[in-house]
Parts: structure tokens; sequence; C-alpha cells
């Protein structure tokens, strides 16, 4: 179940980087279509989120542009910062969400 509440919480994380991208070129002046269906697919997987991730994720955002980040050889890829041999166990097993020490972002693994 976490594990797939991560995974939307990525998808959501790349949609809002998208619509973001697209409201920076038509500010520009040129025509961009695909918002609408960029924001109704974003509505969609809010609706699956649980409520306390996706509050936590709107307020990382406030100061991220990307407020997940992947775990790389034990590393924080936000920050850099060398992530402890606890966490990075039990991030390993999917029960929780776990956010680095060093910036506060959600941590994903990938291998």
């Amino acid at each position: 179940m976490l594990n797939k509440q991560l995974d939307l919480l990525v998808a959501l994380q790349d949609l809002d980087i998208m619509i973001k991208d697209i409201e920076d070129v038509k500010a520009l002046g040129f025509d961009v279509d695909g918002r609408q269906k960029l924001q109704g697919a974003r509505d969609e997987i809010v609706k699956k989120l649980n409520k306390p991730l996706l509050s936590r994720y709107n307020l990382l955002k406030k100061r991220y542009k990307r407020p997940i980040v992947p775990v790389k050889d034990d590393v924080c890829l936000g920050c850099f910062m060398r992530i402890p041999t606890s966490l990075f166990t039990r991030g390993r097993s999917d029960k929780e969400v776990l956010t680095c020490e060093g910036c506060g972002r959600i941590l994903y693994w990938y291998d």
C-alpha cells in the first residue's frame, strides 16, 4: 500500500513540474496545449492519496521544486547528505514514508 502511495506522490510531483513548465512557457508568449489534461490527471492522483501524506507534500512543495527525491548509494539526491544506516534499512522496507534528516524531503529508493 505504501509503495503505491509513494509512486502516486512521484507521479504528482512530475505532473506539478510539467504544469509549472507550461505556465512558464505561456508567460513567454507561446501557446501551449495540454494543461487541462495534466490538471485532470493531477486531480485523479490527489483523490487517491491519503490526506496526511498529501499535506506533507504540499508543505514541502512550497519550499522545494522537487519535494520527493531518490536515494542513491545511501545519499539523498536532494541535499547530497549521507542517509543514516537506520533510515536506509527502514526505507528499503516500504513500511513507512521517510524524510531526509538534512533537507526534510520525502525519500524513495530505487535500484
